[in-house]
């Protein structure tokens, strides 16, 4: 018999009170807290003056707190975008892992961590029927405001669990040096869009792409996030839209 997953409760006053449809859930947003300290995580994300929420938090040591019932609207995504899909909060489910960011030192996230939060993962991707497509980070949403979970997030133990799909591109430093045509590069960032991204507003062209590229890297190239459009990253994102 399987366990079930245990969850604790430590409720926040930041959510709408209008209760949603349970088939408006179509995403769910994995964020970072960005705090040194985990209690005073808690207390800003539970604290009315803050404006803040999020569904749930998972604690250093593994255990999982719920702060927003799923049927509300947590305050997590702010200003957001996923293909045709703004404001997130309206449709996502929001969990937050304390990691001190990259403003305090980033870490590696436990495994104990990682553990709660894949069975979390297929638990409410179950319940609400969220594709594998819609598991993201908070810069995949928001790239001009967010770093987090950020690249020392492990979406590959993810993808081994078959919570996100990963590419199949091989590993290859040799084509970060190959040179990229204009051409590639604007099919890139069609890929990109192609794929859910969405384009910045009120940013400069080329601001717009190495916003967007960064993101990207946080989530599919971790070992180098330079914002610039290489071979590999072309590559890259022509083998997801082979996978979606």
């Amino acid at each position: 018999m399987k366990k079930r997953l245990k969850i604790g409760i430590n409720y926040s006053l930041n959510f709408n009170p209008l209760k949603r449809n349970k088939k408006k859930i179509k995403f769910i947003v994995v964020h970072y807290t960005g705090m040194k300290k985990e209690f005073d995580a808690i207390k800003k994300l539970c604290s009315s003056s803050s404006k803040v929420s999020s569904h749930y938090f998972i604690k250093e040591n593994g255990v999982i707190l719920n702060l927003v019932p799923d049927l509300y609207e947590a305050w997590h995504a702010g200003k957001s975008c996923w293909k045709n899909y703004k404001l997130l909060n309206r449709y996502s489910i929001g969990i937050e892992i304390h990691n001190p960011g990259h403003q305090h030192g980033y870490k590696k996230f436990k495994n104990v961590q990682i553990s709660s939060l894949i069975k979390l993962l297929k638990k409410l991707s179950k319940k609400y029927k969220i594709s594998k497509n819609n598991i993201l980070g908070h810069s995949d949403i928001a790239p001009n405001r967010k770093k987090d979970p950020g690249e020392k997030f492990p979406w590959k133990v993810l993808a081994k669990n078959k919570l996100c799909y990963l590419h199949n591109t091989k590993k290859s430093k040799i084509s970060r040096d190959l040179k990229i045509s204009s051409k590639d590069k604007r099919a890139f960032l069609k890929n990109l869009y192609r794929y859910g991204y969405c384009k910045i507003n009120n940013v400069k062209l080329n601001k717009n792409s190495v916003l967007l590229t960064k993101a990207f890297q946080r989530r599919f190239r971790q070992d180098l996030v330079n914002g610039i459009i290489d071979k590999e990253c072309f590559l890259i994102s022509k083998s997801l839209l082979n996978n979606q």
